[in-house]
């Protein structure tokens, strides 16, 4: 398993007015989580190595920690942190968000307290001086920051459509909706061997005028595409491509094993 890639990115810095609660129900868990740690590679589509990537998860009693970080070649960081349980369903408690240096246009730091209902993001202001943002929300108990992927991979590929809450975090936090659909089954290699992955598709939900008008601005967002290898025992991350922020380029993240020297 592998927590967290680019969906997080992909969605923090949208500017949509969807700004009502989500009726949604929590995922159900079907794979329990427990420690891990994955290295991942992000690259260009066309397979330059960009940035390096950890994936950790640690037990604390009832609760799970996961981490995902992306050190970047051009010293950027990608670090994203949340706290979850899964007693019977998966529930975020917390998620810490950030994103600065050369990589991304525009620094990003946006911490979600869901049982508290608070959200506090960090923006740099017109004057170059670090905006705090306290925007108090009714948060839904199917939100997925930080841990949409342990969502995914616990939901079943013969679901036509599985919707999820996401809070955004431009201009002080928006809360929006997400649509997981399967799409097809694609084929990959291990060791020689080739294996089936299904492939989904995340996209974000734009409903009324704003959904309208945001592809004729060009700020509708990229589709996230994203392969697993569902299994009885475990499902398997094998690929995914998407933008790490608004009007990005669409990387990929892939998993790889270490080189002893």
């Amino acid at each position: 398993m592998i927590a967290r890639p680019v969906l997080a990115c992909t969605l923090a810095v949208l500017a949509f007015n969807h700004t009502h609660p989500v009726n949604a129900e929590p995922i159900p868990v079907r794979f329990p989580q427990g420690s891990m740690h994955g290295f991942l590679a992000l690259r260009t589509l066309d397979g330059k190595l960009i940035a390096t990537g950890d994936a950790t998860q640690t037990v604390r009693g009832p609760r799970i920690i996961s981490r995902l970080t992306f050190h970047f070649r051009d010293g950027s960081l990608d670090d994203d942190q949340a706290v979850y349980t899964q007693q019977g369903v998966f529930r975020l408690e917390n998620d810490h968000h950030v994103q600065r240096g050369p990589s991304f246009p525009k620094p990003t730091d946006i911490s979600v307290d869901v049982p508290g209902g608070t959200v506090i993001s960090h923006e740099a202001g017109k004057d170059g001086q670090e905006k705090v943002t306290t925007k108090h929300m009714e948060l839904p108990p199917d939100l997925a920051n930080g841990i949409w992927l342990v969502l995914i991979e616990n939901m079943r590929a013969s679901t036509p459509e599985t919707r999820m809450s996401y809070v955004a975090a431009f201009g002080g936090a928006r809360l929006i909706k997400i649509v997981i659909k399967p799409v097809d089954i694609a084929s990959f290699r291990v060791g020689g061997n080739a294996r089936p992955a299904q492939h989904f598709l995340a996209r974000v939900e734009l409903g009324g005028v704003t959904g309208v008008i945001a592809p004729l601005i060009g700020r509708q967002p990229h589709d996230l595409d994203f392969w697993l290898m569902e299994g009885r025992q475990a499902p398997g991350f094998v690929r995914e491509e998407g933008q790490f922020y608004d009007g990005g380029p669409v990387w990929r993240i892939e998993q790889v094993s270490p080189v002893m020297h």
